[in-house]
């Protein structure tokens, strides 16, 4: 499938283990695991990279193998996740720096251009994440208001 932005095909991406069962060469403890993403998770870490710091430290190929819960989960569960999902906070801080490119250069039509796809990609991420109870219903971007969140 293309990509909506960019006209190619886009075919990088994740690849799962193929098991479903942890592996028996994984020797770490549970409870540690437990222990050390929520440290992180409190000093403000994001979810995705509290995973590449268990892969690559604790090597731990899946996180929902050892907690039989996706991380996320696992941290609305603790209360310790965010108030908004890291990819929409991501998009929206991408949109408040080109934001700021183009007061100061209000030429640039190409970056005009990509901050309008980098709206509408969180309009719609928005319009999901309403449906499914994640982020509070009538939210709005609003580009003012995502400075102060960005902040």
């Amino acid at each position: 499938m293309a990509r909506m932005h960019s006209r190619k095909k886009g075919k990088s991406g994740r690849k799962r283990p193929k098991s479903k069962t942890l592996p028996e060469w994984v020797k770490a403890d549970r409870a540690e695991i437990e222990e050390v993403i929520l440290k992180m998770a409190r000093e403000g870490v994001p979810p995705s990279r509290i995973g590449l710091v268990l892969r690559d430290r604790y090597a731990v190929p899946e996180v929902k193998l050892l907690l039989d819960m996706p991380l996320v989960a696992f941290l609305r569960k603790n209360k310790v996740a965010g108030e908004y999902p890291e990819d929409i906070l991501e998009l929206i801080k991408r949109a408040v720096r080109m934001r700021r490119h183009l007061k100061k250069s209000k030429a640039d039509l190409h970056n005009s251009t990509k901050y309008n796809h980098v709206v509408s990609k969180i309009l719609r991420l928005a319009k999901y994440y309403e449906r499914n109870g994640v982020i509070p219903k009538g939210w709005k971007y609003d580009p003012e208001q995502a400075e102060l969140l960005v902040k």
